[in-house]
């Protein structure tokens, strides 16, 4: 465990510790890394998070049995297209920043099953995203992204999206395709209407679409079956559809 120190280097012969499972570095000085710690052939898992590190060696990606990697509260401004040779990743985490967009290729990661972006600078995303169809859970709130790619839609498995505080004017068709998820999080996006279609996502228990610039609503929204949450506030919806009274007697709980 070199976790929690005050290391401002690491030693090239990091590289040499071939049956290493699990390496923590996290909150220490480290302002770069050697690429030598591609030379882990065993490694699982990574934490590099709370340090000054302003890149990512391109050898991070011969790590090729990674599971985990933490890579928050970084300086980072992009991250290196060997990224994607992490075939085996489940678990991603760059939230906390200042990235603007990410590798093109980052639909290789097949087999994550968490990807956490948020508290960055991205505008949009890679079209290749919609080929993380093993991702549950999405988060990318806090950021500036304005669209999204119809290729989301491919994302089947994703049971959690946040998206909150972004700059979306419009969801593309295919966000109906995301049949089993359970939470959306639109909250402070410039959204001014959404689609019809969003009344396919029959798992939906949680929506919010606080602070954005509704007018109307659909009324495909009352056939959600398993919605339990339905956050309204902050928009310009008056008055409010009938269909809002049936919803409640279901036992949704609307805020408006």
């Amino acid at each position: 465990m070199l976790g929690e120190n005050k290391l401002s280097s690491l030693s090239e012969h990091i590289g040499e510790l071939h049956n290493l499972t699990e390496l923590y570095l996290h909150r220490n000085q480290l302002a770069s890394l050697p690429e030598t710690i591609g030379n882990l052939p065993n490694l699982r898992v990574l934490d590099l998070s709370y340090n000054p590190l302003t890149a990512l060696p391109e050898s991070l990606g011969n790590l090729s049995n990674l599971l985990f990697l933490y890579a928050s509260h970084l300086h980072l401004t992009a991250l290196p297209e060997s990224l994607a040779n992490l075939s085996n990743l489940i678990y991603l985490n760059t939230s906390d920043n200042q990235l603007t967009a990410l590798p093109e290729n980052i639909g290789n990661l097949t087999n994550l099953k968490e990807l956490r972006l948020y508290n960055n600078a991205l505008t949009t995303l890679p079209a290749s995203t919609g080929q993380l169809r093993n991702v549950k859970e999405l988060h990318l709130q806090h950021n500036k992204i304005t669209s999204l790619p119809d290729s989301i839609g491919s994302l089947g498995s994703l049971r959690k999206l946040d998206l909150q505080d972004n700059c979306l004017t419009a969801l593309p068709d295919s966000i109906d395709l995301l049949t089993h998820l359970t939470e959306l999080n639109l909250r402070n996006n410039a959204l001014t209407a959404l689609p019809n279609s969003i009344g396919s996502m029959t798992n939906l228990v949680y929506l919010d679409v606080r602070a954005n610039n509704l007018v109307s609503l659909p009324a495909s929204i009352a056939n959600l079956p398993n919605l339990e949450k339905l956050d309204l506030r902050w928009n310009n919806l008056a008055p409010l559809p009938a269909w809002i009274q049936e919803i409640e007697q279901r036992g949704c709980t609307v805020f408006a």
